[in-house]
């Protein structure tokens, strides 16, 4: 079909003969979608998501895993932390996030983050606008912050993808989303490659707060994509809380255990 004639078309025609031009792929597993299918994880990813719930650390939010999660208890582990908690609390009141990282989610995030899917924006933001903020340790929040690139990172990527996942949860929750609250001072090298004790070095000094004015006595939340060490986010929400927050809570899609 010459390019008039297919910017004539309707949306769900043009949207079918893209389909069979460029076939959709599970960016996971690598499957062919079905047809038709408009979400960019095909079905047994989805359904391999391992979903995060009760018992938990009420403060970080790592799982407690000595039940599996057919007999978790919804009760247990409301009021207890881990053992990283119970020695030194950190900046953020409470850290929060959808699913385990384990391999379908580690693909998912890389494909999102490095391979350009931007679609997966989506699906992966409305895990976290599943979450029912009223829920929260410290009520619902009235900022969302999105941890910010270091501009030459964000150019090289094109798009900052804990932006894209703020503004999906902005929408559903109706909170406001600013992407100018933090800045990112330093390039630092890709926390992937660390260990431990060097992410913390590597992130030291590596964020400022642009917009003071934004944060002053309100309950901010950190937009991330992944929980690792809480390096990261430990570092930002220092940031915020010096800047006056009344609170900070950290949001991720997921979590390593």
């Amino acid at each position: 079909m010459p390019a008039g004639r297919l910017s004539n078309a309707s949306p769900r025609r043009t949207a079918a003969l893209l389909d069979l031009v460029f076939p959709p792929f599970c960016p996971v597993c690598e499957q062919r979608l079905g047809e038709g299918r408009r979400d960019p994880l095909c079905g047994g990813c989805w359904e391999a998501l391992e979903r995060i719930a009760p018992p938990y650390c009420r403060v970080c939010g790592l799982p407690f895993s000595r039940l599996p999660s057919s007999e978790a208890d919804p009760t247990r582990g409301v009021d207890h932390l881990c053992g990283r908690c119970r020695r030194r609390l950190p900046p953020f009141a409470y850290a929060r996030a959808a699913v385990r990282y384990g391999e379908v989610a580690r693909e998912a995030v890389h494909a999102f983050k490095f391979n350009g899917r931007r679609s997966l924006a989506a699906p992966l933001g409305d895990l976290l606008a599943a979450m029912d903020p009223a829920g929260f340790p410290v009520g619902a929040p009235g900022l969302l912050a999105p941890i910010p690139l270091h501009p030459r990172r964000e150019r090289e990527r094109g798009f900052n993808q804990a932006l894209l996942l703020a503004r999906r949860v902005g929408r559903a929750w109706k909170v406001p989303v600013r992407a100018d609250v933090l800045v990112r001072t330093l390039a630092t090298r890709p926390q992937t490659e660390l260990t431990a004790e060097a992410r913390r070095a590597n992130v030291r000094g590596a964020f400022a707060l642009r917009r003071p004015e934004l944060v002053a006595g309100r309950h901010v939340v950190l937009v991330d994509d992944v929980f690792t060490t809480g390096s990261t986010v430990t570092a930002c929400a220092r940031c915020l809380k010096q800047g006056g927050a009344s609170a900070v809570g950290v949001l991720t899609v997921a979590r390593a255990v």
